[in-house]
């Protein structure tokens, strides 16, 4: 039986006491793998934020971090439980590890007018719409990726010249129509508009920019977002509104 084996035998609970009081790295290192679940947990539940841009072993790892930081940090007198307080970080470290990696798929520009390019070719050659699939082929990625550029051209369409002309205090704009080429095509297909757009966006505040890519590029509604980020559904919304009012505000000094 190995020194540290008798370990094994303590609550979760009573392991946190000991470290808390002894602070030894054993300890340390025993609870930080009865906790880990909770990163493989958050990790799942967050799996379709992340997809393409992370993968779950990274996270994993950056977990077991987050797990050991979180050790030194906690404090009882904050009056919750650590399992609480980890999955809180775990779910701000998920969403940091998203913001190293560029919100927006990489060759966004190239890979959009390719496909723009490849829809008018094949409209021409099957004289009628072609599908997500003839699209995604034509243009040698996968649909997974193909939707991903879409999603991101439709924030392309909040901004178009009408929408940046509208009153700011109406509060019933539509900003989701997500068909491709419904909003004057001039107004996308420039890439002096596009990187215009890439500086506005960098321009907001973190939690707004995060709101933006998980809506406009992930696809997610209020509700989900909410959970990712661990905040109230209404506190989405008004990070929203403000995200794109700033956007316009932005914009419409340019355009």
């Amino acid at each position: 039986m190995g020194e540290w084996d008798y370990l094994k035998e303590k609550t979760n609970d009573e392991l946190l006491h000991m470290y808390l009081e002894e602070k030894k790295i054993e300890v340390k290192q025993e609870l930080t793998m009865r906790y880990l679940y909770i990163v493989k947990s958050i990790a799942v539940q967050m799996r379709n934020t992340y997809a393409g841009s992370l993968q779950m072993e990274d996270i994993i790892n950056e977990g077991v971090i987050a797990i050991m930081k979180g050790l030194e940090r906690y404090d009882p007198a904050m009056n919750i439980k650590f399992e609480t307080f980890i999955s809180r970080r775990i779910r701000g470290m998920i969403i940091d590890l998203m913001r190293q990696n560029d919100w927006m798929p990489r060759d966004f520009r190239k890979n959009s007018r390719a496909i723009e390019e490849a829809r008018v070719s094949l409209m021409s050659t099957l004289g009628r719409e072609p599908t997500e699939e003839e699209l995604a082929q034509a243009v040698q990625t996968d649909v997974k990726k193909f939707r991903k550029i879409q999603s991101m051209s439709s924030i392309m369409n909040v901004l178009s010249l009408d929408m940046i002309q509208d009153d700011d205090t109406n509060q019933s704009i539509q900003l989701a129509d997500k068909a491709p080429g419904s909003q004057p095509e001039a107004v996308f297909i420039k890439g002096e508009t596009r990187q215009m757009l890439v500086e506005a966006i960098n321009s907001l505040k973190e939690k707004e920019k995060l709101v933006v890519s998980l809506y406009y590029v992930e696809e997610l509604n209020m509700g989900q977002i909410a959970q990712v980020m661990a905040v109230s559904e209404p506190r989405v919304s008004q990070l929203h509104s403000a995200a794109i009012r700033k956007l316009k505000q932005y914009m419409s000094k340019y355009m």
